[in-house]
């Protein structure tokens, strides 16, 4: 009988790090969770301390050894996942120069505008299939690191993003993938999926500073890292280079041809559409997929999870209080929003907490609580908070539609929010679409997992790996047509309420 073959998935999410171990029927054997410590000197800068973001891998997998009693030694494969984009500048032996600076980073306002103007937003979107927002796209940060850090740009041999850092870290190669290059501003999404020197030129970033494109399931190297090798994972296992988280965990949740659609629900609220025709639409992220031969229209609002857990955090303590854990505080505020009528008696809020990516791509736009009353209580902003992503997913799910000529009658949802039945029911009923509630957690190291598999020639390819998984459907939401009028009403005020705002929003930004 042949050794049993491990699959380890390293996943760098927003709030903390997971690794994940499979076999080679894609179950999970274990999973662990490390918190690492982020750089932020001020609202406008979010780095990520790549010490403690090592630190919190090697305490992971030792956790997986002797917490759950894994044998690391039978591990075939590894890869990784991770937000993106995370911009890293590595110097001639893969040294941190500028620690990796992620989306939510606003230091490059000036940056994002300068691209903008030397390139033309025309001509980016038709190479990149994207605009430029600082942060967001890890060109605008790169060319700040040039116009403020000069010696460490000069002394910086690859620019990457964190699968490039963990990859490099754990065998010395220097890589990124296509997933992740997608949103650099410089690499050609909708063509022939290169590096563009044209772009370059006109940005002035050295071509040379960008390392070598892979597949996602295209291994980069050996593992050669001592501290990894002391904890029994076998020196040499293959290392694939991976590729963005919200790629990696539609793959284990089966978005892997057109049409395909999947909803990530965390900090952010990603709507995922997979396609197989390069056409876009600048409401979307729009990046290669890890699936060859495809690619995927992300709709991203980067706060609404973020804006229901501020809620929760600065208006109901008493619920937090009275609480055994914060997931019974989060259902306890969730029953509160369900006892407001739909529509929240005219409120209407804006999640765009700090900049907002999908669809307004605007660094300056702020929450806004619209609409409140002397009547309005706090079971009425609590729901409106809820009912934010419904429309966000609406005005997303109605653009693809026109976009792609297809329907999109349901939708697969992941994630830790996807688990409130409530919210989920309110979402359902604005966008007037099923929701399919999947018993899956940790898709993205599951996905990272799922691609050394593929890299290491566990499974064949990424639809075999992709089907291994168990995609038990916890519950169907059906979409209640009931208040449609009401929520028809609010999405149009939801839909103009940021066009009417958007220059307000530039003249209140003298604290960005």
């Amino acid at each position: 009988m042949a050794a049993e073959k491990y699959l380890i998935g390293i996943d760098v999410g927003t709030t903390s790090l997971k690794v994940a171990v499979i076999d080679e029927e894609a179950n999970l054997l274990g999973v662990a969770s490390g918190k690492y410590r982020f750089i932020t000197p001020d609202q406008k800068s979010v780095q990520i301390d790549t010490g403690s973001l090592w630190d919190a891998v090697v305490r992971c997998l030792s956790m997986l050894s002797t917490s759950k009693g894994i044998d690391l030694a039978k591990t075939a494969g590894i890869s990784i996942s991770s937000l993106c984009p995370g911009l890293v500048a590595l110097g001639e032996n893969g040294e941190v120069l500028v620690e990796p600076i992620i989306y939510s980073d606003r230091r490059s306002v000036h940056e994002a505008e300068i691209i903008l103007d030397r390139v033309g937003r025309e001509r980016l979107f038709e190479i990149t299939a994207n605009s430029s927002m600082a942060g967001a796209f890890s060109g605008s940060s790169m060319l700040w690191i040039k116009n403020n850090l000069p010696e460490q740009y000069e002394k910086t041999k690859y620019f990457g993003h964190l699968n490039t850092f963990l990859a490099n870290r754990m065998t010395g190669a220097f890589a990124i993938d296509y997933s992740n290059a997608s949103y650099t501003n410089l690499f050609e999404t909708a063509g022939g999926k290169k590096w563009s020197d044209e772009l370059c030129d006109s940005i002035e970033i050295a071509r040379e500073k960008l390392p070598e494109l892979h597949d996602s399931t295209d291994v980069v190297g050996g593992l050669s890292n001592k501290d990894l090798i002391r904890l029994g994972i076998p020196e040499g296992t293959p290392v694939a280079i991976g590729g963005a988280d919200t790629p990696c965990a539609t793959l284990a949740a089966g978005v892997t041809r057109a049409g395909d659609v999947c909803e990530s629900v965390g900090t952010t609220n990603v709507l995922t559409v997979c396609i197989d025709r390069p056409v876009f639409d600048r409401g979307f992220i729009n990046r290669c997929h890890v699936v060859p031969g495809t690619w995927i229209y992300q709709g991203a609002m980067s706060f609404t999870g973020a804006a229901n857990e501020w809620f929760l955090r600065e208006f109901c303590d008493d619920l937090i209080q009275n609480s055994v854990s914060l997931g019974e505080a989060y259902e306890k505020a969730n029953q509160e929003a369900a006892a407001a009528a739909p529509g929240c008696d005219g409120v209407v809020f804006l999640p765009y907490m700090q900049g907002e990516r999908s669809p307004i791509w605007d660094a300056y736009a702020r929450g806004v609580f619209f609409g409140a009353s002397l009547r309005t209580t706090r079971k009425e902003m609590n729901r409106a908070v809820l009912e934010a992503c419904g429309y966000g997913l609406r005005q997303l799910a109605d653009t693809a539609e026109a976009v792609t000529g297809n329907r999109i009658s349901s939708w697969s949802a992941i994630g830790g929010g996807a688990k409130s039945e409530i919210w989920t029911q309110i979402k359902a009923d604005i966008t007037g679409r099923d929701i399919k509630i999947l018993d899956l957690s940790e898709m993205a190291s599951v996905g990272a997992a799922l691609l050394g598999g593929v890299g290491a020639g566990v499974f064949k390819d990424v639809f075999e790996a992709s089907d291994k998984v168990d995609k038990k459907v916890v519950k169907t939401i059906k979409s209640n047509h009931e208040n449609d009028g009401i929520y028809a009403k609010r999405f149009e005020v939801y839909k103009q309420l940021y066009p009417a705002l958007k220059d307000i929003y530039k003249l209140n930004a003298n604290n960005i």
